[in-house]
C-alpha cells in the first residue's frame, strides 16, 4: 500500500530538514530553499509494507499557486511551524490550515512544532525577547491542534533527532491503520 504525506509550512521552519533527517538519519549541512521535493521510504506496519511518499513543498508566497498542485490524493498533511518562530505558529491558523482544508477537505492534519532544540537556545530566546516574544510552548501547540481539529500535535528536532523526530512519523504511519477500519 502507498500513502502520501505532504509537508507544508512557512519557509525556513525546517520542513526539508525534517524529511532528510528522517529518511537518511543525517542532518543537512546547508539551507537550500525548496520548490518541490519528493522522498519515499518503505515501512512495515504490522506484517504489511507501506510505501510512504513524502512531498516537501515551498513555503514562500511566490509558490502559493503552484503548491496546491502537490495536494491531490494526499492521505495526511504535516502542517509545520518552528517553535522558535511565533509568526510561523500564527500562520498555521491563518494560512496553512485554511489552505489544505480548502483543497483537501477531510484529510487529516498533524501539526508539527519543528526546531524544538531551539526553544532553550539562548541566542534565540534573547532575539525573541527583544521583540517582546517567546518561543512557542508545547501547551500552545496542543491548544491550537484542539482548536483547529488537527489529528494531533507533535514536536521534534531534526538536528538532535532525539526530540520526537521518530514520533512524528510514527503518527503518520498510524493513519493507514485508521483508514483501513
Amino acid at each position: 500500500m502507498t500513502m502520501k504525506c505532504v509537508v507544508v509550512g512557512d519557509d525556513a521552519v525546517g520542513k526539508t530538514c525534517l524529511l532528510i533527517s528522517y529518511t537518511t538519519n543525517k542532518f543537512p549541512s546547508e539551507y537550500v530553499p525548496t520548490v518541490f521535493g519528493n522522498y519515499a521510504i518503505t515501512v512495515m506496519i504490522g506484517e504489511d509494507p507501506y510505501t510512504l511518499g513524502l512531498f516537501d513543498t515551498a513555503g514562500q508566497e511566490d509558490y502559493d499557486r503552484l503548491r496546491p498542485l502537490s495536494y491531490p490524493q494526499t492521505d495526511v498533511f504535516l502542517v509545520c511551524f518552528s517553535v522558535a518562530s511565533p509568526a510561523s505558529f500564527e500562520n498555521v491558523k491563518e494560512k496553512w490550515f485554511p489552505e489544505v482544508h480548502h483543497h483537501c477537505p477531510g484529510v487529516p492534519c498533524l501539526i508539527v512544532g519543528t526546531q524544538a532544540d531551539l526553544r532553550d537556545d539562548f541566542r534565540v530566546t534573547e532575539k525573541l525577547a527583544m521583540q517582546k516574544q517567546r518561543p512557542v510552548t508545547t501547551e500552545q501547540g496542543e491548544r491550537l491542534a484542539r482548536e483547529l481539529g488537527a489529528a494531533k500535535y507533535v514536536e521534534c528536532s531534526a538536528l538532535t533527532q532525539i526530540e520526537g523526530l521518530k514520533n512524528v512519523f510514527h503518527e503518520v504511519h498510524s493513519f493507514p491503520l485508521q483508514l483501513d477500519l
